[in-house]
């Protein structure tokens, strides 16, 4: 019997959210349908999804950064079928594969002159993990420095210098060595620098919790400092990389030279995992540093033919259509057209960005009405009152987005950057509608009370059965 993928898709198609609450993770199930994402979507393209009825949903979240260049683009799934028809040899190990030598030279014309070496993985965390290794080996050194409130994965690595402490409850005990400061304390970060075993300051250049990002010249004096004390800067561009900020990288906003750059998300063009660690080559041969140590560090699917194939189609889509200059002046729209809805909503605290990764930050309102249900909101959950824009969002508008972290009364904006004018202004009106929404007190609260309610009670009857 031979193996038919689109007949089981079309039979099964469905039962989603029943296979993955009896074979996966029932809880996302439950949060998913408690807040009405339990969606069941069966087409995508571009910055659209689309459900069984034939409705278009605008995905303003892109599989946290992952489809920068859309959903399914053609040209990538193109050239996915030429690799596989070539029928190439793949991961011998034991060989240098032609794919992944030009995905390191295409990757190394769209980086400073003073990065030289690519080593391919499968993910961000991945990338963060082996920075952190480079870093030790090219210095000798063990300490690594973060900033409070960054995220970068949650492999051991890259978890123990997160910021957030809901990710890391209960795993620890962590990596020595590993200290977090806050951005903008240069004083901090001095003093710890001045013990003399810090590798490496490692950040994202705009942070993915929150969009946070400094305002002043706080990382041109850091990287002085590293300078000083022989400490590498490691930029995480994993989400904020590849045109996603308006230019190439994120750290190009601050004239920044990085020692070590991690990239992943968009790099797989959304097909196949694909992530990159680029570096200075002084670096890369502290690491591989004699012949018995060649192979010191690896990736068994790390240089994979599909993953190199999605690469390489991803940064010619970047380049041929300019979704670069479309990111930064898609992000110049819709921040303008935000701000002037802060102009006139005294709910919205603030509009921050670069190119479109964008953040939407909510405070409480001088009205006394809605002072007191934003308190009362603030109660029961520190973080429930952006989610009461983000469901009518998506339940009304067909518009899915996220909150931009635990706790933050701040949503995130991730859109394509192939949008168009069009997006912008749908995405902005449904927006205002949905905010409007709120001030209409007690309905979306006891809304989503309500559906938590009839969650948990159907949950108690299964256990009383």
């Amino acid at each position: 019997m031979s193996f038919d993928l689109k007949n089981l898709v079309t039979a099964r198609m469905g039962e989603n959210y029943e296979l993955h609450s009896r074979h996966l993770n029932p809880k996302l199930v439950e949060v998913l349908r408690i807040t009405g994402f339990d969606k069941v979507y069966v087409r995508a393209e571009g910055a659209y999804l689309y459900d069984a009825a034939g409705n278009a949903y605008l995905d303003f979240l892109s599989g946290y950064g992952v489809f920068n260049m859309g959903r399914n683009h053609p040209v990538i799934k193109k050239a996915i079928r030429d690799v596989l028809d070539l029928d190439l040899p793949n991961m011998v190990q034991l060989d240098c594969s032609l794919l992944s030598g030009l995905l390191a030279e295409a990757l190394l014309k769209i980086v400073p002159s003073h990065l030289g070496s690519i080593f391919f993985c499968n993910s961000g965390t991945e990338a963060v993990e082996g920075a952190i290794k480079f870093s030790r080996a090219a210095t000798g050194r063990a300490g690594i420095i973060s900033l409070k409130g960054c995220y970068h994965g949650l492999s051991y690595g890259s978890l123990s210098v997160t910021g957030s402490g809901n990710f890391q409850e209960g795993f620890g005990p962590f990596l020595a060595d590993v200290a977090r400061v806050r951005m903008g304390d240069l004083v901090a970060l001095e003093r710890l620098f001045k013990k003399g075993n810090v590798a490496a300051f490692l950040f994202e250049p705009i942070q993915g919790k929150g969009v946070n990002y400094p305002s002043d010249d706080f990382y041109q004096k850091a990287q002085a400092l590293c300078r000083a004390h022989g400490v590498l800067i490691i930029c995480d561009e994993v989400q904020c990389g590849l045109g996603r900020s308006g230019k190439v990288w994120g750290f190009e906003h601050w004239d920044l030279e990085p020692d070590i750059i991690t990239v992943a998300k968009s790099l797989s063009g959304g097909f196949v995992p694909c992530g990159a660690i680029i570096t200075r080559r002084s670096i890369y041969e502290k690491v591989f540093s004699r012949l018995d140590r060649a192979v010191v560090h690896s990736s068994t699917f790390g240089r994979n033919n599909l993953a190199m194939t999605c690469g390489l189609a991803s940064l010619s889509v970047l380049r041929d259509e300019n979704l670069v200059e479309n990111s930064a002046r898609m992000g110049r729209l819709l921040i303008e057209k935000l701000d002037a809805l802060r102009t006139k909503d005294s709910l919205i605290k603030a509009v921050r960005g670069k190119g479109l990764i964008i953040a939407i930050e909510f405070q409480e309102p001088p009205q006394i009405g809605l002072k007191l249900a934003w308190r009362l909101m603030h109660r029961i959950d520190h973080g429930l009152f952006a989610q009461l824009v983000i469901i009518p969002l998506l339940s009304r508008f067909r518009v899915l987005t996220q909150v931009a972290g635990h706790n933050m009364d701040v949503i995130k904006i991730l859109p394509p950057l192939t949008i168009s004018e069009k997006e912008v202004e749908y995405f902005v009106d449904a927006f205002d509608k949905a905010l409007a929404g709120c001030r209409r007190f007690p309905g979306p609260i006891l809304e989503l009370a309500r559906n938590t309610a009839l969650k948990n009670g159907k949950r108690a009857r299964r256990v009383g059965k």
